[in-house]
């Protein structure tokens, strides 16, 4: 797998399941973000498609997750988490059946206290989940397995965000291997209140010159307070050699947050 397919792997299909039959399709993307206030009410949707040539019903319910940098991805009930808003939510069905080729579109509202406390992000999800019709089949012995492929949308609210920062840690970094190339892996931790979407990038210089030797930049992804990420950076191009490097973390909001490492590259 390389690393595009497994970042893309990781923010498309975040739940683990063998790849059977995906007939059904989330159309408007897996991270729905808000900025909100006291007392008010926010309305969204989610879009789903029927790709089948048959009926498909599809369940709907909410979960609070949490992930890591070593790949674990955590679905829990609500208030697992302290930061959860599952309780604002509210969805205006849990069930829905749609044609063969059908659309259709499933609300929801987040109605946000009068009063509330911490400022910064608040979240869980929203789990689509096609509801397979069992079969007995009396013609052969044992047991069926049917793989279902479940979406997880993501439903952040930033509440004074204004007064909310991300705080990015350098958890590890490491030069690995990742399908035959080396690749700097960087462990990312958020240990702030405020959701963001760091890009990680590494400039990288002679150890013994100091002369730049050249840099590279990671896929930007979304990073939850609590949580951590591996980005991943493919440096293959550069020769076999100790270096000097300096990363950088940089979010959306240009907040930069750096670390200066030693690099053993092996690329013969």
């Amino acid at each position: 797998m390389t690393m595009l397919k497994r970042i893309s792997l990781f923010i498309f299909l975040i739940f683990h399941s063998i790849f059977l039959h995906a007939s059904i399709v989330v159309l408007n993307g897996l991270t729905h973000t808000y900025q909100v206030e006291n007392g008010k009410v926010y309305k969204g949707k989610i879009a789903i498609e029927n790709t089948d040539n048959h009926p498909q019903s599809v369940k709907l319910f909410l979960q609070d997750f949490a992930y890591l940098a070593n790949g674990t991805i955590t679905y829990t009930s609500l208030h697992t988490n302290s930061r959860t808003n599952g309780d604002w939510i509210k969805l205006n069905t849990n069930l829905v059946t749609l044609g063969a080729k059908e659309k259709t579109e499933v609300y929801y509202e987040i109605s946000i206290p009068d009063q509330h406390r911490d400022a910064g992000s608040y979240w869980s999800v929203i789990i689509v989940e096609p509801v397979e019709n069992i079969k007995p089949n009396d013609d052969k012995a044992g047991v069926n397995i049917t793989s279902i492929i479940r979406y997880a949308v993501q439903i952040i609210t930033d509440y004074e965000a204004e007064k909310a920062k991300p705080d990015l840690k350098f958890e590890s970094v490491k030069v690995e291997k990742e399908d035959g190339k080396q690749t700097v892996k960087i462990a990312i931790a958020n240990m702030g209140n405020l959701y963001c979407k760091p890009t990680a990038a590494i400039e990288i210089y002679n150890r013994k010159t100091g002369a730049k030797v050249d840099s590279y930049s990671s896929l930007t992804m979304g990073l939850l307070p609590n949580t951590s990420k591996t980005f991943y950076i493919d440096i293959s191009k550069i020769p076999s050699g100790q270096y000097n490097a300096a990363i950088i973390a940089t979010d959306e909001e240009e907040n930069a947050f750096a670390i200066n490492v030693e690099l053993e590259v092996k690329n013969d």
